[in-house]
Order: C-alpha cells, then sequence, then structure tokens
C-alpha cells in the first residue's frame, strides 16, 4: 500500500511542473485524494457493498469535486491535474499512466445495460473539458486537444485536435 502511495505521489511530481515536494502533493492536491479515494470506494464496490461504496464516492466528491464512480476501473500511475469537474463513469476502464486535465468527461451516450463508458488505454493525455463518450476505445499513445468531443474510438498514437471558434 505504502509502495502505490508513494508512486502516486511520484507520479504527480513528474506530471506537474508546479508540484515542488510530496509533502505538498500529498496535502493540497484533490487529484490525488479523489484517487486514493476511489480505490476505498471501488473495493466497496467489487465485494458487493454497492451503497457503501456510493456514499463513500459522494462524500469524495463533495471534498475533491472529481467524480469518480467506484465502479470504474483505473490503472496505475494515474494523474488528474487540477481536477475540478473531471467525471469518470462507471464502466471505464482506464490504463496505466493516463493523465487528465480539468473538466474531463469520460461518460456514456445512452441509457444501455453493460458497458457503456470508454477504454483508454495506456499513456493517454486528455486535455482540459474534453468529452469521450460512448463504449468506444482509445488507442495506447492518444493525445486529446482540449475541449474535443470524441464519439469514435481512436487508433493508437492519434492526435485529435478540436478547435470550436
Amino acid at each position: 500500500m505504502f509502495k502505490r502511495i508513494n508512486e502516486d505521489l511520484k507520479t504527480a511530481l513528474l506530471g506537474d511542473p508546479a508540484a515542488r515536494n510530496k509533502l505538498e502533493v500529498l496535502l493540497a492536491y484533490p487529484g490525488i485524494h479523489a484517487l486514493w479515494n476511489h480505490r476505498i470506494a471501488h473495493f466497496l464496490w467489487t465485494h458487493g457493498l454497492k451503497l457503501p461504496a456510493r456514499l463513500f464516492s459522494e462524500w469524495s466528491r463533495t471534498l475533491t469535486g472529481i467524480e469518480i464512480h467506484p465502479g470504474a476501473t483505473i490503472g496505475r500511475r494515474f494523474f488528474i491535474d487540477h481536477g475540478m469537474a473531471v467525471v469518470i463513469g462507471e464502466t471505464t476502464v482506464i490504463g496505466d499512466d493516463v493523465m487528465l486535465y480539468h473538466d474531463v468527461t469520460l461518460g456514456s451516450r445512452g441509457f444501455s445495460q453493460g458497458k457503456r463508458h470508454p477504454t483508454i488505454n495506456n499513456n493517454v493525455i486528455i486535455g482540459s473539458g474534453a468529452r469521450v463518450l460512448g463504449n468506444i476505445t482509445i488507442g495506447e499513445g492518444c493525445r486529446i486537444a482540449a475541449n474535443s468531443v470524441v464519439t469514435e474510438s481512436l487508433a493508437a498514437k492519434t492526435v485529435e485536435f478540436f478547435y470550436q471558434i
């Protein structure tokens, strides 16, 4: 557990040039707090304690401004920079070494049962305000620009630009 916490702190230091030390990250980074709270909620969720998981998740959202459904699966070295208004849906799967900026939505496009949220592969960066919607796959190494709306799968190492004028 302590190795994983240390890894999370190092990831934040590498991902944010404004981060000065582990203590600052530990005390003042809501993305880290949301991730740690998600791990607790996800444990409860996967062990059949759905209501306590949802309540804990709701408390975390209120505290951090980041909403991660307890059913979402998140890999290692995940980092949310700034974080406010990030939403990660129930059936989202996030790989390793993924970075999200603030106001990102990993959401659904409908009300169907089953897998309805995106799968984000390893080494992906998703810019501020981006919306990645539906049961799609974002390939390894993709870069999604700020304010993009992605509704179709992207091949590995794609750079997706969308500028709204």
